[in-house]
């Protein structure tokens, strides 16, 4: 195995002070699945009456996990997720739905609970067989060794590529009383989700119903994980899955049954806020990452017109490398937007780099100045703007430059 990488220099200076959720607790600990001497196996445990809700990959070729996290979902009750990585129990067949059935055997041997309440989700190589009793003791172990306060080790636990943890968290207001969200990913490469992230999995104590979750989960992935790229790869296993204790009805909190109750507009914004915070760590950690870039598409026929063209511009290997090499190359970005495939018209579009308009009406800005753009380019942090000066369509992705880092992190992944 390759040694590991060091920490993007785009990481948050700090973890999060994520204070504890009632009724969840997190136990980590190591399988060897693949690697050594890491923790590589989380267990979540939930309290009884707590619903679930998830978003997950579109990708053709599912793994086995993500298969048995569509067939549960509908049921909406949740007790115990089981995460690993090392191995993403993809493309493994009749071996895979084994290793699947067999693990939720074990959970459910271990905990006492029904099938239908185990969550799984597994990440790393495609291809290899998950030898599942791996798990044998181990989730038994877990199962004793839960705390609430055993999140930041969650995260490292489901880390493979990463280089941090990717911890979020908010508070939002029902009823007047304070409610908690919690959140925690992994994702470094084949991040084109299409969904969600790699793996992400989002715990409140907020006594909310399934169906009322599920409408709300897909409205805020809709700018937060479905609005970021790394390498324009949608992974086999994208899962994030929403748990809600209910706890919060012991200090008053009253149910709610759907995503359209008034009470939850403040929720609402808390989950924007911490889908957007996880997906937008995803690509500080994007692999060889060295800029954080914001791709902003204004002006285009309609929103969805817009996010095309920002995808096209975010995952344009030329785009990102010019980036990478610090180069304000706009000419990169016009290819980008003439190549979507939405309606563009050469001479209205305009484009920024930062505050510095680089391009108007079809040609470079007369008040062009490259000294200021270059000074510009060599932040860690670039925005690249378009204007298609057509509608009111508009829409923002977030990415990052492509650098020799993520060749070598992709060439030595199985070595």
């Amino acid at each position: 195995m390759a040694a590991a990488a060091p920490i993007s220099p785009l990481a948050p200076k700090s973890v999060p002070d994520v204070a504890p959720i009632d009724g969840v607790r997190f136990a980590s600990g190591e399988a060897a699945i693949r690697y050594k001497g890491r923790t590589d196996v989380t267990l979540v445990l939930f309290d009884e009456g707590t619903t679930v809700a998830g978003v997950l990959t579109k990708s053709k070729c599912p793994s086995a996990p993500v298969d048995w996290c569509r067939s549960m979902l509908p049921g909406g009750k949740a007790r115990a997720l089981v995460v690993n990585s090392g191995n993403a129990n993809a493309f493994t067949g009749r071996v895979g739905a084994a290793a699947v059935q067999r693990t939720a055997d074990l959970a459910v041997a271990a905990l006492g609970i029904d099938e239908g309440s185990v969550f799984l989700a597994s990440t790393g190589v495609i291809g290899e067989p998950l030898d599942a009793s791996r798990f044998e003791g181990v989730l038994e172990r877990l199962a004793g060794e839960a705390t609430q306060d055993g999140i930041v080790a969650a995260a490292r636990a489901i880390m493979t590529t990463d280089t941090f943890p990717k911890l979020a968290t908010a508070e939002a207001m029902i009823d007047g009383i304070p409610v908690r969200l919690n959140g925690i990913a992994k994702g470094a490469g084949m991040i084109a989700p299409d969904m969600a992230t790699m793996l992400s999995f989002l715990f409140t104590d907020a006594p909310i119903a399934a169906p009322a979750l599920q409408a709300m989960l897909v409205e805020a992935v809709d700018h937060s994980f479905n609005a970021i790229t790394v390498d324009s790869d949608t992974s086999t296993s994208d899962t994030l899955l929403i748990f809600a204790t209910g706890a919060a009805r012991s200090r008053g909190v009253h149910p709610i049954d759907t995503a359209t109750d008034p009470r939850l507009d403040d929720f609402k914004a808390a989950l924007r806020t911490v889908t957007l915070d996880l997906a937008q760590q995803v690509v500080r950690d994007g692999e060889g990452a060295r800029k954080f870039v914001e791709v902003r598409v204004t002006g285009a026929d309609t929103d969805a017109a817009a996010k095309v063209v920002a995808a096209s511009i975010a995952n344009s290997p030329l785009v990102k490398t010019a980036v990478a090499g610090e180069d304000a190359n706009w000419g990169r970005v016009v290819m980008a937007v003439g190549k979507a495939g939405e309606r563009a018209e050469r001479d209205r579009l305009a484009i920024w780099f930062g505050d510095i308009r680089v391009a108007v009406d079809g040609l470079r800005d007369p008040t062009y100045d490259e000294a200021a753009v270059s000074t510009y380019m060599r932040g860690d942090t670039i925005a690249i703007r378009a204007d298609l000066g057509l509608g009111e369509g508009r829409f923002t992705m977030w990415t990052c430059d492509l650098t020799k880092g993520y060749i070598e992190i992709n060439g030595d992944y199985r070595s």
